[in-house]
């Protein structure tokens, strides 16, 4: 794509893809420098924030009661504003350094993000310290970090799920014609895999082992090979220690309810989208990214229920970032900060 040319002069500027369950920091010249859990422990007898990142998650279940530990994003947006202002504001720093000249930044928002939200987003960039903030769509970042050429007039359609939200557009000539944002995501999925051991097993288990089952052998399609996991939790009966074998087989039943929800909004923006883009999507199939489409099987589910073949981004998780380094190149275009939109700037090619 020529649009997407290098600066000749090496610049800081930093693209980060500002996640509910984890935060990626692209910086120019460099790459992707950062990828940490977007968790804070904040002592609450002193309200001050004692941890960031992989440090702060390795606290979760195991936390003192003075220690609370949140992520400030939920549902893809900003719940906790002054804890995600000092969370970009630590990232920012172990990115970039000392560096004398602040950075302008690009952090990737949900396609359904209202004014208010996208206001306290900017307002968070500038007070952690950049020179601008910008705002790109997670499904545009998405394409461009997966080597979609979405400038030309061809549709393509993007299935983004994080931890979140899930976020579902149709873009062509660099916008959006296309979408819909639902908050059923990753989280949802480890939440509704507590809840069936809870229900099936008669034990509870915390989020990191949800999480951790989700990873290991989630799964929402049939498959010939089932895998197996032993999970400790404590007996709600009994109240005691007690291990269960959990099957992928058994994460079909397990997740049935947030697929249905992410499966039917797929469709919807199937149904909406214009007929002359549908030819386009019919032969460049669905472009599946983000962590939560790495569930086994989910390609093949949705290719079945919408008849479009679906193939998921080389490297789903980090497809988002590299997006943004994409857009670093372009920011000279875009003086004003903000949302960017390429649909207005798709002649400079």
């Amino acid at each position: 794509m020529g649009l997407f040319k290098p600066k000749q002069i090496f610049s800081r500027d930093i693209g980060i893809d500002l996640g509910t369950a984890t935060v990626l920091v692209f910086v120019e010249g460099k790459g992707i420098v950062l990828n940490e859990p977007s968790f804070v422990a904040i002592d609450t007898s002193m309200d001050q924030i004692t941890k960031i990142g992989k440090d702060a998650q390795a606290m979760l279940g195991r936390n003192p009661a003075n220690i609370e530990i949140v992520r400030p994003l939920k549902d893809g947006v900003i719940s906790k504003y002054e804890v995600t202002q000092k969370m970009i504001q630590y990232f920012y720093r172990r990115a970039c350094g000392g560096s004398i000249v602040h950075p302008r930044m690009i952090i990737c928002v949900p396609t359904g993000i209202s004014e208010v939200e996208e206001r306290a987003v900017i307002d968070a960039g500038i007070q952690a310290g950049a020179r601008k903030t910008y705002l790109v769509e997670e499904p545009v970042a998405a394409a461009l970090g997966a080597g979609v050429d979405i400038l030309g007039p061809v549709g393509h359609m993007v299935v983004d799920i994080g931890g979140g939200t899930t976020d579902i557009a149709v873009i062509s000539l660099g916008g959006v014609v296309v979408s819909q944002s639902i908050k059923i995501a990753g989280d949802k999925f480890d939440e509704a895999i507590a809840r069936y051991v809870r229900r099936k097993h008669n034990v509870a288990i915390g989020e990191r082992t949800a999480e951790k089952i989700k990873m290991q052998i989630g799964a929402v399609y049939e498959h010939k090979d089932a895998m197996t996991m032993d999970v400790r939790g404590r007996c709600l009966i009994q109240g005691l220690p007690k291990n269960v074998t959990l099957t992928s087989k058994e994460m079909l039943e397990a997740m049935m309810e947030p697929i249905s929800a992410i499966l039917d909004a797929i469709c919807s923006v199937v149904e909406h989208t214009p007929p002359e883009l549908m030819g386009d999507i019919l032969k460049n199939g669905i472009l599946l990214a983000g962590g939560g489409s790495m569930l086994m099987g989910l390609d093949k589910l949705i290719e079945d229920v919408t008849g479009i073949k679906t193939r998921m981004a080389k490297d789903p998780i980090k497809c988002v970032a590299l997006g943004t380094g994409k857009l670093l190149s372009l920011l000279d275009s875009f003086p004003d900060g903000g949302r960017i939109d390429l649909s207005r700037y798709r002649g400079r090619r």
